[in-house]
């Protein structure tokens, strides 16, 4: 009987207790899915992107990918619209746990009563969770499922959270999905600038957005509006004048244009991954629309001279950060490639990088600011470049020829400091467009034989300038974030001062930077680029223009101490046209611009990376012992390392002062010694032509002899490749033969492969049709001096 007694209460013992841990899995499944139940994120439509000024004002918009107008979540909701749509929707909001059993239980009544369901019931936790459940049918079954996730989502957010994914997630009619994009698509204003008119016709709007749709059944939407508003003045929220106001507002017509002031900007970011975001900009909205306004104006005048696209962005120097940002010009019909980004496009630099290559020769001690460097027919391993009016000067100062932007000195002084060299620097300046090895390029890497952005270069000046602003202030030394790429997205202001780090050196030096920007701020342009004058500004600023081959680039680049200004002017399609310079098209876009700023000082000198030392005023370089006179100018300190005047030398005399003599034709005590300017043959027979002052050397006494070589080779030098074209006619082109002598009264005889051609006097110039293949020019002159070129003719 015991025995059978305790089986008698296990049987009835287990039963019960398994149906206890049954319950308990069940409560904890339900459990675990009660806490899982609600997705994370609980929305995950795509949204529109956005650029905003750095004030929060709209700038541009982009529709959603899915085509709807769908801004990003703020989790801001404007008082006004939080007032009204809780009057509306859900009075208990603040007081419910995510369902209202009294509404459940009235919407219930008035459908039973109307016989179809014309009350949901939902509270605004609930409306939440049936617009993240997209496309679930409306039943009860549903309606309880919303219920419980309404509940989970009380736990998991905060009420503002819970009104703020409403606002950012509600249907407003249409393609519109948000209070935001429904403010600005309806009224073309922010959330928070709305009238309560303005606002409660957006509170009623999510309660029925197909049938009450902004146009279309005004009385009904405007019935429903009035109710609202009265409701709000009943409850005190509005006083009785502004109810009277607001019932007598229109109701919301068409949907508007959101504004598009950086279309480009907005491609800019969208390339960068900026997608579905709110983005705060550091444009300044003033700016943006003076900029908008100068580049419209100026692309009226360019298209008479069917020029079609213009781009221009400003910097903060202090920052680099973006103030103004125009990637093109603008046509509705869009014939001229207007939607291309022009700031962001790879073009041909032309001669924007020369002060890059001045300022890395001062650097180098390569040059002084005004050394004097040859400017005459050059020919480079089949390389001959030719300066802008195809003229020369012979000799001409370094800083002359950068604001000049003459060609042929800087392509030799690319060859002094080195193309790879060079190549390698601009590399370090984050130049991203140079994806050849720098031989690809050659020497005219100088004149627009790379291609570069407006974005980029732009950038590089502001960060030469930041880093000269600077120096002083960090006791002499750089700031190595100095140099960036411009920026557009907004930081924190912490963001921008320094970090305390700084180096003893840079990429260019102080001193260098601040010579190069000196150099740029002397306005005369070479003969031929006619109007400079009119360009001149009270304001200081070094500036740069850049015209690439084929007249297919403008470019204008302009410095101060505050704003860095890039321009480019031309056709996107790479169409060139007739006149179409950085002087004629992009530097009066410059201007206008630099007229919309404020003017402030100057850059100061960087004196402690500057020393005095006597120059000679002639030649620019260091006055040697021979230099007549001198004068103490501050140099960068690096110039020490360039030679003494290699122009000034002592000559002899006879006692008329009328003929050079030497010690093996005359006494010595019955010389006469002086100090003489002498440019080598070449150089001196271009640069008296522009310099009448210049005194050629007296001539040799009868009778005396010199070791000098007074004839010089101007074209061919030896190694030259020559191509002969075919002219019009079929017949074979001339090949044209240049050299200079010292004497311009010298015979010089002219000989190929030791065959005589003829001799010349004053001008030694001859035209020739030498046969294909190598051949050996020889010269010589009555006084037995001769010099010989190797040069081919290519067939």
């Amino acid at each position: 009987m015991g025995t059978g007694s305790k089986s008698g209460k296990r049987l009835t013992w287990y039963p019960k207790k398994r149906i206890l841990y049954f319950w308990l899995i069940i409560a904890a499944g339900l459990s675990l899915w009660f806490w899982f139940s609600l997705p994370e994120p609980l929305f995950e439509s795509p949204t529109s992107t956005i650029l905003e000024d750095r004030q929060g004002n709209m700038l541009s918009a982009r529709i959603a990918a899915d085509e709807q107008w769908r801004f990003p979540y703020s989790k801001e909701v404007p008082e006004k619209f939080e007032k009204a749509v809780l009057e509306f929707e859900d009075s208990y909001f603040y007081y419910h746990p995510g369902f209202n059993p009294f509404s459940i239980l009235r919407a219930l009544k008035q459908n039973i009563e109307a016989g179809e369901i014309v009350s949901g019931g939902s509270t605004l936790t609930m409306q939440v969770i049936r617009l993240s459940r997209k496309g679930k049918p409306r039943n009860i079954y549903q309606k309880i499922i919303e219920m419980i996730l309404a509940r989970r989502a009380e736990i998991r957010y905060s009420k503002a959270e819970i009104l703020a994914m409403y606002a950012s997630h509600a249907p407003f009619g249409g393609n519109v999905v948000g209070l935001d994009a429904a403010a600005w698509r309806y009224y073309g204003l922010s959330p928070d600038n709305l009238s309560w008119g303005q606002t409660a016709a957006l509170a009623v709007l999510p309660n029925a957005p197909s049938m009450i749709f902004p146009g279309k059944n005004d009385d009904a939407f405007k019935r429903k509006r009035d109710a609202l508003l009265k409701r709000l003045h009943e409850e005190d929220v509005i006083d009785e004048t502004t109810y009277k106001l607001a019932i007598d507002e229109p109701l919301p017509g068409a949907p508007k244009s959101l504004p598009q002031m950086t279309p480009h900007l907005m491609n800019h970011a969208l390339k960068d991954g900026y997608t579905g975001e709110r983005i705060k900009t550091t444009i300044n909205r003033s700016l943006q629309k003076k900029l908008l306004r100068i580049i419209a104006d100026h692309h009226i005048s360019l298209q008479r001279n069917e020029i079609h696209n213009a781009a221009a962005v400003v910097l903060d120097t202090e920052t680099g950060n973006t103030l103004a940002y125009a990637g093109n010009t603008n046509d509705p019909h869009g014939r001229h490639s207007n939607s291309v980004d022009v700031i962001t496009a790879p073009r041909s630099s032309g001669s924007i990088l020369k002060p890059l290559l001045y300022a890395a020769m001062l650097d180098d001690g390569k040059i002084l600011p005004n050394s004097l460097v040859a400017d005459v027919p050059t020919h480079i391993n089949g390389y001959s470049p030719k300066n802008f009016d195809k003229k020369y000067d012979g000799a001409v100062p370094a800083g002359t020829a950068l604001f000049r932007s003459l060609n042929v000195p800087a392509v030799r002084m690319l060859q002094d400091y080195g193309l790879e060299k060079f190549y390698h620097k601009l590399k370090k300046l984050d130049i991203s467009t140079l994806n050849y090895p720098p031989n690809h390029y050659g020497l005219s890497l100088i004149l627009g034989g790379s291609e570069v952005t407006l974005w980029e270069i732009t950038g590089i000046y502001a960060s030469m300038a930041r880093s000269l602003k600077h120096f002083n202030s960090l006791h002499s030394k750089y700031d190595p974030d100095d140099y960036h790429s411009p920026r557009y997205i907004a930081k924190p202001d912490s963001a921008d001062t320094p970090n305390g780090r700084t180096r003893k050196s840079s990429l260019f030096s102080a001193a260098s930077i601040w010579f190069t920007f000196e150099a740029l701020t002397k306005l005369h342009r070479p003969r031929q680029e006619t109007g400079w004058e009119i360009l001149g500004s009270s304001k200081k600023i070094a500036w740069k223009t850049g015209t690439s081959f084929g007249f297919r680039d403008g470019w204008a680049i302009g410095v101060t101490p505050e704003y860095t200004i890039g321009v480019w002017c031309g056709n996107a399609d790479g169409e060139g046209r007739p006149g179409l310079t950085g002087l004629n098209a992009a530097a009066p876009v410059l201007f206008d611009i630099l007229d919309e700023l404020p003017a402030r000082e100057w850059f100061d000198p960087p004196f402690t990376e500057m020393i005095k030392a006597p120059v000679c005023p002639k030649s620019g370089y260091l006055a040697g012992r021979h230099c007549p006179e001198t004068d103490s100018v501050y140099i960068p300190e690096t110039g020490v390392r360039t030679e003494t005047c290699p122009y000034h030398e002592k000559i002899h005399l006879d006692n008329t002062g009328r003929y050079r003599v030497n010690a093996d034709c005359e006494d010595v005590y019955k010389m006469q010694h002086k100090s003489w300017f002498v440019l080598p043959p070449v150089m001196e027979w271009y640069y008296k032509k522009r310099h009448p002052e210049y005194k050629e050397l007296p001539p040799l006494a009868s009778g005396c002899y010199t070791e000098e070589h007074p004839m010089e080779i101007i074209h061919p030098n030896s190694g030259t490749r020559i191509f002969v074209p075919t002219q019009i006619d079929g017949t074979p082109g001339k090949v044209v033969f240049r050299a200079a002598h010292r004497d311009k009264e010298e015979v010089i005889y002219w000989h190929i492969d030791k065959q005589y051609i003829c001799k010349t006097r004053g001008e030694h110039q001859i035209s020739l049709n030498p046969e294909p293949g190598e051949h050996v020019l020889y010269l010589t002159d009555k006084r037995g001096n001769s010099l010989k070129s190797r040069f081919t003719i290519v067939e």
